[in-house]
């Protein structure tokens, strides 16, 4: 009666003739549950141990710097300055290879210092917080879900809601031909019993 219209009794095949009333529905369900502004707010923004968790990723990417890459690259730019023809007298560039642990480690040490700094902390907080505009990430999500529910049909409802009459609610509907069942033999036997009386 849900899926199918019967004539002349009133009020079945709901899901077809409703169904874009069902669409918006759902997509008010979806967006007012699980994605309201308060929530949005609170999973972008409200994380109270968003400053720690920011220190920790910065730590981890100063490790993974690549400083003797960096070290390197500081070579070559001195081996092409005016200073090369200097350098070539005393060993050139092999001349300023013992210098890469020192620069590495200072070099490590200043990120470090510059990135522990909790203003500097607070300010890749802040630009966080900007860039995520829970309007915007909000629209987008509805606009998900259109799209979902424009490719939907009542046919696709009806096995979806079938479905899970079938696997969750299969015992509901036998019981319910039980009772039913019951109810109706009671009912006979009672009216039975009074006509017989009579």
């Amino acid at each position: 009666m849900l899926f199918e219209r019967v004539p002349g009794l009133y009020g079945s095949g709901v899901i077809p003739l409703r169904f874009e009333e069902f669409k918006v529905g759902i997509r008010k369900l979806i967006m007012d549950q699980f994605f309201n502004s308060a929530d949005l707010e609170a999973f972008f923004h409200g994380a109270g141990d968003t400053s720690e968790r920011i220190g920790a990723s910065l730590k981890q990417a100063i490790d993974d710097l690549d400083l003797d890459t960096a070290f390197e690259s500081l070579l070559d730019v001195i081996m092409t300055s005016s200073f090369s023809g200097m350098l070539n007298m005393v060993g050139g560039r092999d001349a300023l290879n013992p210098l890469k642990s020192p620069f590495v480690a200072k070099m490590r040490d200043y990120f470090e210092n510059q990135f522990a700094n909790s203003g500097f902390q607070d300010q890749i907080h802040d630009a966080l917080k900007n860039a995520l505009d829970d309007e915007a990430i909000r629209q987008k999500v509805a606009e998900l879900i259109d799209q979902r529910l424009d490719q939907m049909t009542p046919q696709m409802v009806k096995e979806i809601i079938q479905e899970m009459i079938r696997k969750h609610l299969g015992w509901l509907v036998v019981w319910g031909c039980a009772f039913g069942g019951l109810i109706g033999l009671m009912v006979t036997i009672i009216s039975n019993i009074q006509s017989w009386s009579l």
